[in-house]
Parts: structure tokens; C-alpha cells; sequence
């Protein structure tokens, strides 16, 4: 019998649709606009990176072209182009750097139209403080110039090759990776490892350790690894569930009623950290400036690390927990959390949290305590937090109480988005912002 398949919030009484109509002309809102919209894709998470990338390094750049003395760090881009358009006397910055996070958004999203109205919200916010249309009309045309040279960049960091790339096959031999239920759904961008990267020479660089080796037998390392995930799922106190959950974030997870198939929306990891940056610059009372440049710097590493733990992942090619105890241990055991359609190896939230971390607390400081409600829009409650380390170490071990990953791909995942964050704030060569 066919299955209907349906997307749907986690919790419908509390979606997007319940968001405030009202668009507020912050960054922060600006980049959640981005995630509403990606939320209604079911946007994978690489490439939900990607698209926060172009989008708020549009607004960086258009700011870049106001003020000389802003770091124009985008000359550490690899390929990145010379975008020399000086702005006309009669433009509000503000507006136009908003504006071209939306229209870039717009155009690489692929129902970027539904930030029209956002745009068109944007503008009346602007009517109502008085600006004139002339400024508005001006600002708006330079936005959309500057959104049009990012965007063209865009265009060649080979995301657009990937559909004429071979198919992956999963691999036959034991220790590979295998769609896991309830979907069994197909691998998820294979190929991630061949988009540019930003700052990275090359998605080969800051390798993750070697995995320790797959091995079935009950004395061996890999053997104890798998046992520990399972205990740890079969034991699992009301707390770490809370914490599974509330770092879950995969817009991938399924559930059944019938013989219909819910899609369960979620935002994507680095959205998480996006919303993570928003908090932490309202709270840290930065600029505008630096507000967008902390936005900007976190969403290009997010895309970097993507890449980086991508080219990990498809490279070993390991077997996911799930698949590893139901074949040895307990055909009938399912981890807390639905496992993610791609290989284990090293484990996602692991690199990209670490890497946004590292970064976070270079600008604002290792003792910056903040409060997380991203996830309040599924019903989570918001959890607190004394640093952005702490933060992502929870986001580390949430995996593990989720029962995706092994122990060896959050540790080492760890280091790899260590070495990631390290290497990129060395490059930049900026100052803390406090």
C-alpha cells in the first residue's frame, strides 16, 4: 500500500505561522527570515549552511562599501571577487544591508520568493521612521547590485555540479554505513566534500583523528564503543533526553501513523548556532557593525566545517550505531533520536558547534553566559548556558544520549571543529570585540 508522506511542525500549535507578523529591522530578524524560509525547504544541513553564508556575508559586504575602516576580511576569501560599487549620498546603510540578506536569500533559496514580503516589510519599517522614498528606492537598488555580485560568486563554489555527479551507492562491506529506519532514506550529499570553502584551503584540511576500527568482537574497542551507546540509550535519565532533544535539530526525522509518514520539521544545526549568534549579540549590546561581522564570520565557518566534516564522513564511511547494535547486540533497539541519513563519522554537531564556539568565544569571551530558547518555537524550553563552550560541549553529548553517534566521533568531532575554529580566527586576524 502507498504511504502518504506529510511535513509538519514537531508541535503544531506552536509553528512558524504563530512567529510575529511583524518584521522587526534587526539582523537578528533578518537571518531568522532566512530560517523560516529554509524551514519550510526542509533544507539539509550543509546546505542550510551554505545559504546563511552568501545571504549575511551580502550584508557584510554592503556595509563594507560604506566604511573604510570596516575589516574587510572577505579578502581572505578563496576566489572571493573585487566588489567595488560606491554607494550613492542618499542611502541608509542599515536598510541596505538588511535588504541584501533578504534578496540574497531570495535568489540561492529555493523558495526564496517567500521573502518578498519580508523585503516589502522591511521597506514600510522604513516608511514609518519617517525615511524618505527616495532613500529607500536608492538604498534598496544598491542592495540588489551588491546581492547580484554575491551571488554570481555564489554560483561557482560547484554547488551546482553536484547533480551531475555519480549517485552514491552505499557500500556492501560490514562496517559501511546503511539507510537506517524508519525511511531508509538516501545518502545526503555524497559528494558536499567538492563546494568551495571559504576559508579552508580544502575540505581535506583539519582531518578528523582516525576512527577507532571496526570490530564485532565482544573484547575489542569498537565492540565496547557500541555497548556503551546502547547501555547509555537503555538508562536514559528525563534530563538527557531533554538535552537530545533539544540539540536534535534534523529536519530529516519521520514518524508513523498508519500508513502515513510525518515529517517532523526542525531547524538545522547551523541555524541552531545562527540563533545562538542572535542571543549573543542582543546581549552583548554590539553594534550594528560588529552584530553583522560576528553573523557573517559564524555562518562562513558553519559552511567550512560542514565541508570539512562531510569530506570525514563519506571517507569512512562507518556504520551508525543503530545499525551496529541491531546486528550484534539487539535487533529491536532504536536509539532516542531518529539517525540522520548519512555516515557517522565524525559526528556533525560535534564539528560545527566546536568550530562556532571556538569562534564565539574569541569575540565575546569564555565566561559569556547566555540563554538558548532557539528551539522554543517546537516547545522546548530554553536551557542556560555559562559559556559557548559549555554550550557545545552539551551539544557534543547530546549525541550520544540521542544514540546516533559513537563516543570516538563526538570527542574527535570535537578536535576537528577545534582545529577548524582555531584556524580561521588565526586567518582573519581580528580583534575580540570585547
Amino acid at each position: 500500500m502507498r504511504r502518504l508522506f506529510l511535513l509538519l511542525p514537531f508541535f503544531s500549535a506552536v509553528c512558524f505561522a504563530q512567529q510575529s507578523k511583524k518584521f522587526i529591522p534587526t539582523i537578528r530578524q533578518a537571518v531568522w527570515s532566512l530560517t523560516e524560509v529554509m524551514y519550510h525547504d526542509v533544507i539539509n544541513p550543509p546546505a542550510a549552511a551554505r545559504f546563511y553564508s552568501y545571504s549575511v556575508l551580502t550584508g557584510y559586504e554592503i556595509l563594507s562599501q560604506f566604511d573604510p575602516s570596516i575589516p574587510r576580511f572577505q579578502q581572505k576569501l578563496n576566489q572571493y571577487p573585487v566588489i567595488n560599487d560606491k554607494p550613492a549620498a542618499n542611502i541608509d546603510w542599515q536598510l541596505a544591508a538588511l535588504y541584501g540578506i533578504l534578496e540574497t536569500g531570495k535568489n540561492i533559496i529555493p523558495s526564496g520568493y517567500l521573502l518578498e514580503e519580508r523585503e516589502q516589510q522591511l521597506k514600510n519599517e522604513f516608511v514609518k521612521k519617517k525615511i524618505k522614498q527616495s532613500v529607500i528606492d536608492s538604498s534598496v537598488a544598491f542592495a540588489r547590485r551588491i546581492s547580484k555580485q554575491v551571488v554570481q560568486y555564489c554560483k561557482t563554489d560547484g554547488y551546482f555540479k553536484l547533480s551531475t555527479l555519480s549517485r552514491y551507492k552505499p557500500f556492501e562491506t560490514d562496517s559501511s554505513w546503511r539507510p537506517t529506519p524508519p525511511e531508509y532514506m538516501a545518502a545526503v550529499e555524497p559528494h558536499w566534500k567538492t563546494i568551495r570553502t571559504f576559508f579552508l584551503d580544502s575540505a581535506e584540511q583539519c582531518r578528523a583523528s582516525s576512527p577507532v576500527r571496526f570490530d564485532t568482537s565482544s573484547s575489542s574497542s569498537f565492540y565496547k564503543l557500541t555497548k556503551e551507546v546502547y547501555n547509555v540509550g537503555n538508562d536514559l535519565t528525563d534530563e538527557q533526553k531533554l538535552i537530545a532533544n533539544f540539540w536534535d535539530c534534523n529536519p530529516f526525522a519521520v514518524q508513523f501513523q498508519g500508513h502515513m509518514s510525518i515529517g517532523l520539521k526542525k531547524i538545522s544545526p547551523g541555524g541552531h548556532w545562527m540563533g545562538i549568534t542572535g542571543i549573543a549579540c542582543e546581549k552583548a549590546n554590539l553594534s550594528f557593525t560588529n552584530t553583522m561581522l560576528l553573523h557573517t564570520l559564524v555562518a562562513l565557518t558553519l559552511n567550512d566545517a560542514f565541508i570539512s566534516c562531510w569530506n570525514e564522513k563519506y571517507a569512512s564511511n562507518r556504520i551508525r550505531p543503530e545499525t551496529m547494535i541491531n546486528r550484534y547486540i539487539d535487533e529491536k533497539w532504536k536509539p532516542l533520536l531518529q539517525t540522520p541519513p548519512f555516515p557517522e563519522y565524525s559526528s556533525g554537531h560535534s564539528v560545527i558547534s566546536t568550530a562556532s564556539a571556538e569562534l564565539l568565544t574569541f569575540f565575546l569571551g569564555d565566561n559569556f553566559s547566555f540563554t538558548d530558547n532557539t528551539e522554543s518555537y517546537i516547545g522546548l524550553p530554553a536551557r542556560n548556558f555559562s559559556s559557548f563552550r559549555a554550550a557545545a560541549a552539551e551539544a557534543r553529548i547530546s549525541r550520544l544520549y540521542g544514540g546516533i553517534h559513537f563516543r570516538d566521533a563526538i570527542e574527535n568531532g570535537g578536535e576537528q571543529g577545534k582545529m577548524i575554529g582555531e584556524f580561521i580566527i588565526k586567518k582573519i586576524s581580528l580583534k575580540p570585540l570585547r
